[in-house]
């Protein structure tokens, strides 16, 4: 029997802060209660966003934390060969279609939409479902954008996905102890959902599941805000022929005023809170470890 390979999975745009050292130390917590291994990843599609310095800051407060992993450490920058492969794959199948609409343009049509009468459906996060505006744009007006450099993103057809992967959706939950049970899925309830990005021939939802399987990953463990994502996850999971991951989403930890901590909002560091004093120990203590 193989032996469960977990994974800490933070991204370079910012200090880790409490919230992330709920999930590490979960993750360690769990690895250890499971006799496996946690892995630790840095995803870095993000060029605008992923600063290279703070890898190292982000392995200075996770040692600080108590928390040591293997090397090398998979770094996602450095497998972009492997994600545009697959999307390639997805491509040929005719499984994703270019997009070459802004944000602004998707807001306008929706708006229109609206004033119509038309019901908006919106996605998990509260974003209104893309409305498929390119969805039905001819091979050679879309191979004539794109060979001028128009700017896009590639869209899943979500249809046409659920059309060809294998039924039914669903996934493995498990709880730290080792207990689970199979949850269905619904992935069409995300839409068109953008596959790749303008700027990398990926995205979050792609590289994720093409690491996890690439490394082997048997459970996956991560905050509350994702688990609607798995859904997304599972579908390429089937699209791509990968292996699929249990999953425990643990509860968020959330500021004084009642927002789930983030770095664009601010929230304490770990490197504030050592700079103040606080020790590891009183950190691990008041997260329950």
């Amino acid at each position: 029997m193989s032996v469960p390979l977990l994974r800490f999975a933070p991204s370079p745009n910012g200090r880790l802060h409490f919230g992330h050292a709920y999930s590490a130390l979960l993750n360690d917590d769990v690895a250890r209660r499971l006799g496996g291994r946690c892995l630790l990843r840095i995803e870095d599609i993000d060029p605008g966003r992923s600063r290279p310095e703070l890898i190292g800051a982000i392995e200075e407060d996770l040692a600080w934390l108590g928390l040591t992993y293997e090397r090398p450490m998979r770094r996602q920058s450095e497998h972009m060969g492997v994600y545009r492969r697959a999307l390639d794959q997805l491509i040929e199948r005719r499984l994703v279609y270019p997009c070459f609409c802004s944000r602004g343009t998707i807001r306008a049509r929706v708006a229109q939409m609206q004033a119509a009468g038309t019901r908006i459906i919106v996605d998990p996060d509260g974003t209104p479902i893309y409305p498929g505006t390119c969805r039905t744009m001819s091979d050679e007006q879309s191979a004539q954008l794109r060979s001028r450099g128009a700017p896009h993103t590639w869209r899943l057809d979500m249809a046409r996905a659920l059309d060809v992967a294998p039924y039914p959706f669903g996934f493995r939950c498990f709880e730290p102890d080792g207990s689970g049970a199979d949850v269905p899925a619904d992935p069409s309830r995300w839409g068109d959902a953008v596959i790749a990005r303008r700027d990398v021939p990926t995205s979050y939802h792609l590289s994720v599941v093409l690491d996890d399987d690439a490394q082997g990953i048997s459970h996956i463990v991560r905050g509350a805000d994702l688990l609607a994502a798995t859904d997304l996850h599972v579908l390429l999971q089937r699209l791509l022929g990968l292996r699929s991951p249990a999953y425990h989403h643990h509860r968020l930890i959330m500021a004084e005023d009642g927002e789930k901590l983030a770095k664009s909002r601010g929230s304490e560091t770990l490197g504030d809170l050592r700079a103040r004093g606080v020790t590891s120990a009183e950190i691990r203590a008041k997260l329950g470890f």
